[in-house]
């Protein structure tokens, strides 16, 4: 989960900067050392800070999904800090998927629209040769109380209301996946009467603010039930692979359980480990 606490960053101009950088790039921070020469939790390397910092205006929307930021120097010039370490919290943030860099135009805060995005969430390949693309069909929404589930996974009061979406996905054309997604009332007011794109996260980004930065899955071997049975057209207790997702936000907030019932006659689940 991405770390969203951010310490003050220089103002006073160069001299400061330099003193800074000088004992090592980006170490700020009041860290001591413990008797086996390791740092202690009070340390904060200065480009974390700056990580920091820009991912707090992403939070904010300060910038928009698609939209270009400011250069790496007028970021600097702003915050204090060497181009470098600048580069260096760009770095972060783009190897985190939150930003895009596009040779000779910038960089641009993540589209969950772009190609790119939609993989990082999106771990369902085609056995052969398909590119993967993904395309979706509402089955059902409507508003009502939390279950126990949902206010659990959600982290809901009692009296919590949620936004129910059901809907049939393919992959490359072949239907293969049935979603159950729920999402809180109050922070889509208003989702249940438009029309959904695909991309669900473009849509929360764009509309209501909420840019999700991670997810956490659980995967488990199921016997398709009846109801998705019928929408997959296939038969009840056909093996499945049900996929488990609470996304997370910007602000560490969980806003959207996810569950999705997929059929891998024709498709897997492809994890990357680094």
């Amino acid at each position: 989960m991405l770390d969203t606490t951010f310490d003050a960053l220089p103002t006073d101009g160069a001299l400061r900067r330099h003193a800074m950088e000088r004992s090592g790039e980006g170490q700020a921070g009041s860290g001591r050392t413990d008797s086996g020469g390791a740092r202690t939790v009070g340390f904060r390397p200065l480009y974390r800070q700056v990580y920091d910092t820009l991912l707090k205006r992403l939070a904010d929307a300060v910038w928009q999904p698609g939209q270009v930021l400011p250069s790496e120097g007028q970021l600097a010039a702003e915050l204090g800090v060497s181009q470098g370490t600048v580069r260096k919290a760009l770095d972060a943030l783009t190897a985190d998927s939150l930003l895009v860099r596009r040779q000779g135009r910038g960089t641009f805060v993540a589209d969950h629209d772009d190609k790119q995005s939609v993989f990082r969430f999106l771990k369902l390949r085609p056995d052969g040769d398909g590119a993967g693309m993904p395309s979706s069909r509402v089955t059902g929404i409507a508003e009502a109380a939390a279950s126990a589930d949902e206010r659990g996974r959600l982290d809901l009061v009692r009296s919590a209301r949620v936004v129910r979406i059901e809907r049939v996905r393919a992959v490359d054309a072949k239907l293969c996946v049935v979603e159950t997604i729920s999402v809180p009332a109050g922070l889509f007011p208003g989702i249940a009467q438009i029309e959904l794109p695909n991309t669900l996260y473009s849509l929360y980004a764009t509309r209501y603010g909420i840019t999700i930065a991670t997810a956490n899955e659980r995967l488990k071997a199921v016997a398709i039930a009846p109801r998705e049975a019928e929408l997959l057209q296939v038969a009840a207790g056909t093996p499945a692979l049900e996929i488990d997702r609470v996304a997370i936000d910007l602000e560490e907030r969980p806003v959207e359980w996810r569950l999705s019932t997929c059929l891998t006659q024709d498709i897997h689940y492809l994890s990357v480990l680094r």
